[in-house]
Order: C-alpha cells, then structure tokens, then sequence
C-alpha cells in the first residue's frame, strides 16, 4: 500500500486480497477492519472515501489484513462481536458466537413467560446466551456453567462490561456435574462437530478453541449425554432447548423421545437447516 492511498483505495485493494485469500464477505472484513483502524463506524468510511491515508494508519491495517488473510476471525481482530444487540467482548478463549444462535435466544425470549425464570445455560462459552436472557428478563434467576476456565473468564468480563456480573452466576461443570438445583429452563448450545470432519472446516473455525468445537468422533455426543441427564434439573413442564449441527436433529429427536420427554420439537434456522430441538419433561 502507497502512503498516498485514499480510503476508497485501500478498500478497494484489501477487497481484491481477501477475494484472492477466499475470506467471506471480502468487502464487509475490509470495511470493518479499516473502520476499527481508524476508530469510526463502518457507515462512516462512505462520507471519507477521499480522505488519503498516512503511514501511521496504514502500517496497523497492513497488519490486521495480514491475519485476517491467513483465516483468523474478523471478531477476533476486533475484539468485539454483536449479538442481540450488545457488543461481546471476543478472542480466543471461546467459539466465535455464530448468527445461528441469536436465533435461539430470540426463540426463547418469545417462549420464556415466567419473567421470573430460574434459567440454567450449559457450555455457557463467552456469556453470550445467558447474558442476553438476563438484558431481557431483570428478574430470571441464570446460571451458567462451562468446563473452560478461560471461556469463564470471559464471561464473566462480558457480564461485567454490560453491568449484568449480578445477575448471572458462574460456575465451572462439565455439563451439569456441579449443578445443582431445578430450572424452568436448560438452554445449551454445545461443541456438535466430528472430529473426523476436522480437514473440512474452515480456516475461521480451526481458530476456536477445540473444547469448544469438538464433541467426539459421531459429533453429537454431549448433546446425547446433556439429553439423558437434563431431566433430573428440568422441573415439572421445564424445558430443554438444543442448537445442534447439520443432519443431528432427527437422531436426536428420537432420543429426546427414548428419554420420554414431552412436547417434542424443532425450528429451522434462516438457512433452513434444522438446527433447534425443544422438549419439555414431567
């Protein structure tokens, strides 16, 4: 990149690098890597197109262009993510929070009719779904609990950034192996991918932590095993909601029934994929 170059030249040009380096989205990454350069809104680069860069702003975007190039995730060199309308602290420590689930925390936000709720949100990773229940409902009661130390961390850093850390308690379990308690709600979107499909993911995922990615050879194990042992902190009518992965939701409806839960069913996410189970137990 030349020091004479405008903001409309140098989207341009990291445009053209990123469709080379088969980066999604290629325009949107360089829009929102220049913006978070320069400190602006993204909307705000179209009223500056003209503007010609110096070296001291082009030398930190050659370097995030670089990495982005290579597949590291946009929201990790951004550090922030959007989900539901708050802005999630988001690196390394836990999965890149994906559109798919913000589709089941406004599900559940229409579903949840006790404002009151106790609401438990296993493999809880960066907050974001436990968080976003607790913005909408002030008086629920959350638990969230995750078997990383470091996705804790993180969580709880979320909590306390949008002034929720009173509201949601945070433990580490492997699945509900410290929880204790019953709920009117167990909401879990947990690791669902094979491990013999590591070679197909994309560049982007391999970047998440594998805790967070990786369940076992089939993929739907711990989805399986949250299924068989939900029912002891479900109270009567609670209920369970799943985000599971491409092809595991008939499998896994047959097993929420083998479980002789009740109200068995599923919703498909934008993509049409059938991507949430909710069954209720007692």
């Amino acid at each position: 990149m030349a020091k004479t170059k405008t903001v409309l030249e140098v989207l341009q040009g990291t445009t053209v690098y990123f469709k080379k380096r088969d980066v999604e989205n290629p325009r949107l990454n360089a829009e929102h890597l220049l913006a978070h350069v320069l400190g602006r809104k993204r909307i705000e680069l179209y009223l500056e197109f003209e503007r010609v860069l110096t070296e001291s702003e082009l030398a930190p975007l050659r370097e995030m262009v670089k990495r982005r190039g290579e597949g590291e995730p946009l929201q990790h060199l951004l550090g922030t993510v959007e989900f539901c309308g708050h802005l999630f602290l988001c690196d390394k420590r836990a999965m890149v929070p994906r559109p798919e689930t913000e589709e089941l925390v406004e599900f559940l936000k229409s579903e949840i009719r006790n404002p009151k709720s106790e609401i438990l949100d296993v493999g809880t990773g960066s907050g974001v779904i436990a968080l976003s229940l607790a913005a909408k409902f002030p008086a629920a009661e959350i638990l969230a609990v995750d078997i990383s130390d470091d996705a804790l961390t993180l969580a709880l850093e979320n909590a306390t950034r949008l002034s929720l850390a009173g509201r949601v308690r945070f433990l580490k379990s492997n699945l509900l192996e410290n929880v204790e308690g019953t709920f009117d709600l167990v909401v879990a979107n947990l690791p669902y991918v094979s491990t013999q499909t590591r070679d197909t993911l994309s560049r982007e995922v391999l970047h998440d932590p594998a805790v967070a990615v990786f369940a076992g050879a089939r993929g739907d194990e711990l989805v399986r095993e949250l299924i068989a042992h939900a029912r002891s902190r479900l109270r009567p009518g609670g209920m369970l909601a799943l985000e599971v992965g491409i092809g595991q939701s008939e499998p896994l409806l047959s097993a929420l029934a083998e479980k002789n839960y009740r109200d068995i069913s599923s919703k498909h996410d934008y993509s049409g994929v059938t991507r949430f189970l909710f069954a209720r137990y007692g």
